[in-house]
């Protein structure tokens, strides 16, 4: 087991499956060092955890908590091409948050999936990152995150 996934463990966690495609799409596309992930909904099991707005139907601490685990999902997409997580540091994070026309609060949203992946990456896991508010996302869900990654060696 890599370091990551020993840090993911001391917190409860594990990286999951990788969540199937609702489209035509991959889940994640390696090119050189770079592996891009899809958006990445707050799937567990197979079926979406929350659906709604933030700020409205879904407050934004259990947006942030949903972000966490659209960026566990989007590590299992990452560990799909790349097995050796420990070769892996992070350059960019994508968040999308469904949000009622008054809700301002993005940025603490998803920083969620960046402290998850601060935690579990450690210094490799310090990124540039993007919160953005949108009106809706596939299936209602209420966050959807992807990730850039750099794979070492």
């Amino acid at each position: 087991m890599s370091q990551v996934e020993d840090r993911l463990a001391a917190m409860g966690l594990s990286v999951p499956d990788v969540v199937a495609p609702l489209a035509a799409y991959t889940p994640a596309v390696r090119y050189a060092d770079t592996v891009q992930t899809s958006g990445q909904l707050p799937m567990v099991d197979g079926s979406l955890a929350a659906t709604g707005k933030v700020g409205a139907q879904v407050s934004p601490q259990e947006a942030a908590d949903l972000a966490r685990i659209c960026a566990l999902n989007a590590i299992a997409a990452v560990k799909s091409l790349v097995p050796d997580l420990d070769t892996v540091r992070v350059v960019k994070v994508v968040g999308f948050v469904a949000s009622d026309p008054s809700f301002t609060g993005q940025p603490a949203v998803v920083n969620g999936a960046s402290e998850l992946l601060g935690a579990a990456f450690g210094e490799d896991g310090v990124h540039a990152r993007s919160a953005v508010g949108v009106a809706v996302l596939p299936l209602d869900a209420p966050v959807e995150v992807e990730i850039t990654v750099v794979v070492r060696g």
